[in-house]
């Protein structure tokens, strides 16, 4: 296993479409809901818990090895907002050109065969993780930070944030990711003995209604 592939994959400049989605801070924005650091931190925090939690399990399923089909469908029950899974399933289908080119595989093949208009993200990220030499622990770091580092990252383009705010937000949040990760790796692990029903299914209504509401604005900056 090669831990430098580990930093390729988690790389913000990863050509993973990753940039063009604001994980649901354009609304919260808008909503006024996030104002400043200390709101995009309550923010994170709670994104990081539910939709965070949630994409974690399931990369590190994935980088397990369980069924990236079965687990496409259990993503797809834990996403209840059909603009959420359109994002997801746009996403995924983004990484999946990125995965292919950088770390060739007959899983990776196999699975973009299997879904021509995209697999949700998370997936796609656990079985990019297992192509690249990577484990469940990776995967499931890339997801949870994923989960965070989108949202700030959006935030300092939408209220001009300062950059080293933004990213004070992300370091007083990483004990939380590491908690998160081991939830996550934990779950995953359960699943080859008690199916996907023991992957965490935490929900976060209002990124949900903020998503549908975000998805039928005429204009926008970012994609969800």
């Amino acid at each position: 296993m090669s831990r430098a592939a580990l930093l390729v994959l988690a790389d913000g400049r990863f050509p993973a479409g990753g940039h063009a989605h604001s994980g649901g801070a354009e609304a919260a924005v808008k909503a006024g809901r996030i104002t400043g650091a200390a709101s995009l931190e309550d923010f994170c925090r709670g994104r990081l818990h539910t939709a965070g939690l949630v994409s974690a399990g399931l990369a590190a399923a994935a980088a397990l090895g369980v069924d990236p089909v079965e687990l496409d469908t259990a993503a797809d029950a834990r996403t209840p907002s059909p603009a959420l899974r359109l994002a997801a399933r746009k996403l995924g289908r983004q990484l999946m050109r990125a995965a292919r080119a950088t770390w060739p595989s007959g899983e990776l093949d196999a699975l973009a065969a299997e879904f021509p208009k995209g697999t949700h993200q998370p997936v796609v990220l656990g079985v990019a993780a297992r192509a690249a030499g990577l484990g469940a622990v990776d995967a499931a770091y890339c997801a949870a930070y994923e989960s965070v580092s989108g949202p700030a990252s959006a935030t300092v383009r939408l209220l001009s944030l300062d950059p080293f705010d933004a990213t004070g937000v992300l370091a007083r949040l990483a004990p939380e990711v590491d908690r998160v990760v081991d939830r996550a790796v934990e779950a995953a692990r359960g699943v080859v003995d008690d199916g996907v029903d023991a992957l965490p299914a935490g929900s976060a209504p209002l990124l949900e209604i903020g998503a549908e509401v975000h998805a039928g604005w005429p204009v926008r900056l970012f994609a969800s």
